[in-house]
């Protein structure tokens, strides 16, 4: 029985919660939130870079001029795409050897190529062909949403990429050796050092969390994690308004870590609010959630075998995975940023390429240089969800979603789409037979 004048566990989580702003969030959607899903145990991602050591060469190195004649000008060699050859060389590669997929490929925001085969969901699960309407977890290709979003909140902050996050993580976290030298840019290029050398994918609140504690020994040394933007959700919510870094609750409930809940859940909120209002509503986005939607693409292993795999609500995972889009949804994001101005200018989105924000890898070919991140997700069964995207030379822009592995033994998504790109880079007078 609460004395006179005492207040109740429910009052104090209700003035607690006075000082969040831009998320609701209920008493019995706290109780009811799990910070870690079963269903996430067994899933794992990509790697970046660490997928992938080296970058390919161009298969067409950049050729600086025509052989040289004793007294002739030499003229630059003049390139272009070969776009069909392109499209070809992906089909070739990808039917057959997958469950199904979709691609699309748009110049200057229009779309100038579509390709898709086979299931969304095979015969055995209700039987949905791929189109580019049909949405997928596009897993770490979410990093790139999370970039574009977090440099636009920087920007509009008046913050420098190489500021230090400390300022704007939850004040009642420990910090370790190393977190006050942390930089967002550190964070959006996987160069924090945080869990260095372990391969894990996780990226759930306490993890976090207990990375932070624990602290770095490898700034700026490269390492790829999911928890790197992780983080960026809970800095766009601190630095966005919606929850102050000083916000801290006693134990209420019986819980001890219900500060924690707390944190998870309005972090959460307010990364979904904050790319709904800044990232998709200006690209003429809508319908992308962090979990998985019955209409949504399954995952199959290669060769397929029996039913496919619903990788579930991924909302735990935001920042660095969980968006589930379709190729039109994806590449009506990367058009906006890129050229539109309607989230960033043209100027801020080449510079934050440039940077490497959210991106994997940044090749140059005879075209130009073009910037590219992969992203992949699958259970234990290697039942696979994976995808690619590419702001390509010439105002272009490409995604692929593929919903099982690349053949057996698999092949690497990115590496498919790279070669085929660049041995299709041809010279501007060359002419198909």
């Amino acid at each position: 029985m609460t004395e006179p004048g005492q207040l109740t566990d429910s009052q104090r989580l209700a003035v607690a919660l006075r000082r969040v702003r831009g998320v609701q969030v209920s008493e019995a959607a706290l109780l009811a939130h799990d910070m870690r899903p079963a269903h996430l145990d067994g899933a794992s991602s990509d790697r970046g870079r660490l997928d992938l050591p080296a970058p390919p060469e161009a298969a067409a190195a950049a050729e600086t001029g025509a052989p040289e004649e004793k007294g002739a000008p030499v003229w630059p060699i003049q390139y272009r795409l070969d776009v069909d050859g392109f499209i070809r060389a992906l089909e070739s590669a990808l039917t057959g050897e997958v469950a199904g997929y979709a691609m699309r490929l748009n110049e200057h925001g229009r779309r100038i190529r579509t390709a898709e085969w086979n299931w969304a969901k095979e015969p055995q699960d209700t039987a949905e062909g791929w189109t580019p309407d049909v949405r997928m977890h596009v897993a770490s290709l979410s990093k790139q949403v999370t970039a574009i979003a977090m440099t636009k909140l920087l920007d509009n902050h008046g913050i420098p990429y190489d500021a230090k996050i400390i300022d704007y993580l939850p004040e009642y976290w420990s910090k370790g050796p190393n977190v006050d030298q942390i930089t967002f840019a550190n964070l959006m290029t996987h160069t924090s050092g945080l869990d260095y050398g372990v391969s894990s994918s996780a990226s759930d609140f306490a993890f976090m969390k207990g990375q932070i504690a624990a602290g770095t020994t490898h700034l700026g040394q490269y390492w790829y994690q999911n928890m790197n933007f992780g983080l960026c959700r809970i800095l766009l919510a601190t630095i966005g308004g919606f929850i102050p870094v000083d916000f801290s609750l006693p134990p209420l409930f019986g819980l001890n870590a219900f500060d924690d809940i707390v944190w998870d859940v309005i972090t959460l909120g307010a990364y979904e609010a904050y790319v709904a209002n800044h990232v998709f509503g200006p690209s003429g986005v809508s319908g992308p959630t962090l979990n998985h939607q019955p209409a949504d693409a399954l995952a199959y292993n290669f060769p397929v075998t029996g039913t496919g795999w619903n990788s579930g609500d991924l909302t735990t995972m935001a920042g660095g995975a969980g968006w589930h889009m379709t190729v039109d949804q994806m590449l009506a994001v990367m058009s906006a940023f890129r050229r539109a101005g309607t989230i960033l200018s043209p100027l801020q989105a080449q510079t934050m390429l440039d940077a490497g924000f959210g991106i994997d890898w940044t090749v140059s070919t005879p075209l130009g240089s073009y910037y590219a991140k992969n992203g992949f997700w699958h259970d234990g069964a290697n039942q696979t969800e994976q995808a690619v995207l590419f702001y390509l030379p010439h105002d272009m822009e490409f995604v692929l979603l593929v919903n099982s592995p690349v053949g057996a033994p698999a092949q690497f998504l990115y590496t498919v789409v790279a070669d085929a790109y660049t041995s299709n880079i041809v010279s501007a007078n060359w002419v198909h037979a």
